[in-house]
């Protein structure tokens, strides 16, 4: 954990201690340094599209969460990277990917990522499992239950329906659970 939160505090947004007691401010924090040691971990492999290409996949929601803008903007430069060379390609896409870790969150982005992943289950749940979803990410955007609530129910679902695209994603698990940073509403 040491290793990451230097990695974190020379690459990530400074934060004042005081200020890493807010736990969304502390839960940002953390994330940009699971997900700059992903992408850092990415690096040590070659640079190339394919590897860019499943790092982009795996973290498609969480870049969602923070920033659509920059999602789509992100998803059209590694489509379009083959045209770079790929240490430009890379040095562009890690520059967005901070850009966009940098913007909140929001209960508004992340009820459009939640509603998003129960797309992928409009055939498999039933009617009350799937009213039950709703209900909880309906409780979530009004600030009723922290995120895990929600996020919890989708990847028991995630399991329980072997939804291996949704299982990839970093989104429903973007740092060890034992940080319990999605338990404040």
């Amino acid at each position: 954990m040491a290793d990451l939160i230097k990695i974190g505090v020379s690459t990530c947004s400074k934060e004042e201690e005081g200020r890493l007691h807010d736990p969304v401010l502390r839960e940002t924090f953390i994330e940009q340094v699971f997900t700059l040691k992903r992408w850092r971990d990415a690096l040590k492999n070659r640079h190339t599209i394919g590897n860019l290409v499943m790092f982009h996949t795996r973290e498609k929601l969480l870049l969602m969460a923070h920033s659509p803008k920059h999602y789509r903007s992100m998803g059209k430069l590694v489509a379009e990277g083959k045209s770079m060379p790929p240490e430009a390609l890379y040095t562009k896409y890690e520059s967005q990917l901070m850009e966009a870790l940098h913007l909140k969150a929001t209960a508004a982005k992340q009820t459009n990522v939640l509603m998003h992943i129960l797309g992928y289950f409009k055939k498999a749940l039933s009617a009350d499992e799937k009213q039950e979803v709703l209900e909880m990410i309906e409780n979530y955007r009004q600030g009723a239950v922290p995120l895990i609530v929600p996020v919890t129910l989708l990847n028991h679902f995630v399991r329980k329906y072997r939804q291996p695209y949704l299982a990839q994603q970093t989104y429903l698990t973007p740092h060890p659970l034992d940080l319990q940073l999605r338990n404040h509403a």
